[in-house]
């Protein structure tokens, strides 16, 4: 009785400290799943614009006026040279620049010339890398072989970093010349030019 006793107790035990192994055998496998790669946003990088740069241009100009100097054939080549400053802020480039164009640009009509336009302008533009998309807005001296008179000038324009001291792009702006030495004609001047600049 004793001995069927010890023995029955001893089978207990057992079953007991087997019994955490077997739930642990049948509980189901934890899986870690690897995190999800993470996506790094691309990064847009600048170029530095600040500096000075002189360059020519060649271009077209087409010149209408109010009155009797100019009829709709006044238009011609232009060609010209530019110095300016820009400073790059970041994504922001401020500057400004003189230039001055001679023309080829005489009216069939009237016979009047265009000797020169003389501009000086700041220009806004933006920090897009290689490119630099800006504005620009100042003041023109427009001379013909009658005379002279000074008046507004605006505009776009788009610059490429061919290198760090090489530039190329294009210009187009708007001229407006209003009583045009005091002749009471208001003339009006387009142009669209590439431009060519070194940049040191």
């Amino acid at each position: 009785m004793t001995r069927t006793f010890i023995t029955s107790c001893a089978a207990a035990a057992l079953a007991v400290a087997a019994a955490p192994a077997f739930a642990g055998n049948l509980a189901e496998p934890v899986v870690v799943q690897a995190p999800a790669p993470v996506m790094a946003a691309p990064v847009v990088m600048g170029s530095d614009w600040t500096g000075a740069y002189v360059g020519g241009s060649l271009g077209y100009a087409d010149i209408e006026d109010d009155g009797a100097l100019f009829d709709d054939d006044a238009n011609g080549m232009t060609y010209g040279v530019h110095a300016g400053y820009d400073y790059d802020f970041g994504t922001f480039v401020l500057g400004g620049e003189i230039e001055i164009a001679g023309a080829d640009i005489e009216d069939g009509v009237s016979g009047a010339e265009v000797d020169s336009i003389a501009r000086l302008k700041a220009r806004a533009g933006y920090d897009a890398g290689q490119f630099m998309p800006y504005l620009t807005a100042g003041v023109a001296q427009l001379n013909l072989d009658s005379g002279d008179d000074t008046g507004a000038v605006y505009g776009v324009g788009l610059d490429y970093k061919v290198t760090d001291s090489i530039r190329v792009g294009g210009e187009v702006l708007k001229h407006d010349f209003e009583d045009f030495n005091d002749t009471g004609n208001d003339i009006d001047a387009t142009t669209a030019s590439l431009r060519v600049s070194y940049e040191f």
